[in-house]
């Protein structure tokens, strides 16, 4: 039987094998960290605030964080527990309340963000430490923050656990806050100059995003006539 055309296309290639293969198996925990942060970038940021029974409000940042779809509107937190299987304070203060926000991270606010990673004790809020301010939830009983380019809103829909250290928490996004300026409300297209989200990188690495460029998605028909020409 012979080979398939896709992977003749592929397999007849003469280019060199991978420099560097290692089997995640292999690797204790700490070194598969290294090279997931390192190689998976720049990732967006979350600053998420929750609320505690005692009416606290937590910030924390999480860069295991990205959109996962528009319908229903999700979004996945990759949560850390402390040794001995002991939640955090966001983990526990959203399976308390089953809400949460999370607010986007700019050049504006990437300083005050770093402050929230700070290991403070529960009874102490990041917002505070931070010198930031709050605006009352719309959707949800947990506030936001208002120095934040963009807040979503959030109902906790699911949590996945996999181990005693990682959580897998999903939202419902039910409502989304912009600064002023920074969405047309005709087109609801987003200004990205006047946006300049920062990414994360690995170890104390982030990325502007002033750097950009454009590539139009073409079709098959495009891709054909381009090949022929």
């Amino acid at each position: 039987m012979g080979r398939s055309p896709a992977r003749s296309a592929w397999s007849s290639r003469s280019e060199p094998m991978s420099a560097f293969t290692v089997a995640f198996s292999e690797l204790a925990p700490r070194d598969r960290y290294k090279l997931l942060c390192a190689s998976v970038t720049p990732r967006p940021i979350a600053l998420v605030t929750s609320l505690s029974p005692d009416g606290v409000v937590n910030a924390a940042p999480f860069s295991f964080f990205n959109v996962f779809s528009e319908d229903p509107a999700l979004i996945v937190l990759g949560l850390q527990h402390k040794p001995g299987n002991n939640p955090k304070d966001t983990t526990r203060n959203i399976a308390g309340a089953g809400a949460f926000v999370v607010n986007l991270v700019d050049e504006g606010l990437a300083e005050a963000m770093n402050i929230c990673a700070v290991d403070f004790p529960p009874e102490i809020s990041e917002i505070d430490a931070a010198g930031l301010s709050l605006n009352p939830g719309v959707s949800v009983g947990v506030p936001y923050i208002a120095e934040a380019p963009f807040a979503l809103e959030c109902r906790k829909t699911m949590s996945l656990v996999f181990s005693s250290t990682r959580e897998m928490l999903i939202g419902e996004v039910v409502r989304i806050h912009a600064r002023e300026g920074l969405v047309d409300p005709a087109t609801l297209r987003v200004s990205l100059d006047d946006y300049k989200p920062v990414g994360r990188m690995f170890g104390d690495g982030y990325a502007r995003q002033n750097d950009r460029f454009d590539l139009t998605r073409g079709t098959y028909a495009e891709w054909l006539a381009q090949r022929k020409g």
